[in-house]
């Protein structure tokens, strides 16, 4: 496997508006979730679900990877660096290996160690830089503590650094994407990710919004910022590459494109997905029933499904668009030709020699388009 993804599901505390798989612990138990990572990777070995490919791409993501101990995630990269072979031969920092943290777990102390370890990128949960909308959110830091957290990472030599943003806020919060988006370019990030604010069942949020008590954001404020960030981030130098994702030149995320173009990877951890040769497998999602069941020797998958071929190329279809790369016109059907020579009348999609493309305004109507072209 050349892409590796390690979820690690401890927190401190749950998001209003979060549904991942994670575990909210006062005490993070970094060495048994290390044992448990070890016993699963051994595990894929024994099954021969393991290569000797070179490495690409590792993420530890979650949940909160930056309240492991950086000993910890030190061994991490380790276990990881050393599964291939050819990674003796070249250096850890040869591959991008990306440690999501929140702002408040960033010192000094705890940036260096993750430098020393291999760390490469860092992928900074700021969400927001209002103080009012954080603690809605049940955030853990302020707007000050993401400044400070971007200004030590990069004291520490690290220049690989994305921002999270979340936009789309209800309008009780009085929030103010333009002025997070200005906060976010002052920093000068080579990347960031911005995420619409989505409604998941068993949330705080989608309580709230049950029992009245918050209105749901007005579906053109969506779009309104959407294209926003779009704007201002082109005219920054920004490329807006992937729907949700922007990047200086050479800074895009080399791991998250793996998925948009249906390389296999690997995740372990509780409820990490898995993906090769058209079978989707994904672990179990708590962690206690992860940890016993690799504890006890079995593989800790809770479900697996093969991807018809068609299956395979609607999904294919609908990540491609997800990108600037896009599909070539061989990928449409005749009926979905049609669809989208619409589309292009209409400025959602966009001809380039014999590929076709959304463009902002149609990523924003990007399942409207797919379901069309795939019927």
């Amino acid at each position: 496997m050349r892409h590796i993804y390690v979820h690690v599901p401890f927190c401190r505390r749950r998001c209003s508006y979060c549904d991942f798989s994670i575990a909210v612990r006062r005490t993070i138990p970094a060495r048994a979730y290390l044992d448990a990572i070890r016993r699963e990777h051994d595990l894929l070995l024994a099954a021969g679900d393991w290569d000797d490919a070179p490495l690409e791409t590792l993420y530890l993501g979650g949940g909160t990877p930056s309240l492991l101990p950086a000993d910890v995630v030190g061994e991490l990269v380790r276990l990881f660096g050393a599964s291939a072979a050819a990674d003796a031969e070249r250096p850890v920092s040869g591959i991008e290996v990306t440690l999501e943290a929140n702002p408040d777990d960033v010192t000094p102390e705890a940036v260096a160690a993750w430098r020393a370890a291999g760390i490469n990128r860092v992928s900074l949960g700021v969400q927001s830089f209002n103080d009012a909308v954080l603690a809605w959110m049940h955030r853990t830091h302020d707007a000050a503590r993401a400044d400070a957290a971007v200004g030590t990472l990069r004291d520490a030599g690290f220049e690989n650094i994305s921002l999270d943003l979340i936009f789309a806020l209800p309008e009780t919060l009085r929030s103010h994407f333009r002025a997070d988006l200005v906060r976010a370019l002052s920093l000068k990030p080579a990347h960031l990710s911005v995420y619409g604010l989505s409604v998941e069942p068993r949330t705080p949020l989608a309580r709230w919004l049950s029992r009245g008590s918050l209105a749901p954001t007005p579906e053109h404020r969506y779009g309104e910022e959407f294209l926003l960030a779009h704007e201002m981030l082109a005219a920054a130098g920004f490329e807006h590459y992937e729907v949700s994702n922007y990047a200086r030149p050479g800074r895009r995320s080399r791991h998250n494109a793996a998925y948009w173009t249906l390389h296999p990877y690997a995740g372990l951890g509780p409820s990490a997905h898995s993906y090769g040769d058209g079978v989707r497998r994904w672990n179990l999602a708590a962690w206690t029933a992860y940890a016993r069941t690799v504890g006890s020797g079995t593989r800790p998958e809770a479900e697996r499904e093969r991807l018809t071929s068609e299956q395979q190329r609607i999904e294919g279809l609908y990540l491609g668009l997800r990108t600037t790369a896009g599909v070539e016109h061989t990928a449409l059907r005749a009926a979905g030709r049609a669809v989208a020579e619409h589309a292009v009348r209409q400025g959602w999609l966009l001809v380039e020699g014999d590929r076709l493309r959304a463009s902002a305004a149609g990523w924003l109507r990007l399942d409207e388009i797919v379901a069309r072209l795939t019927t």
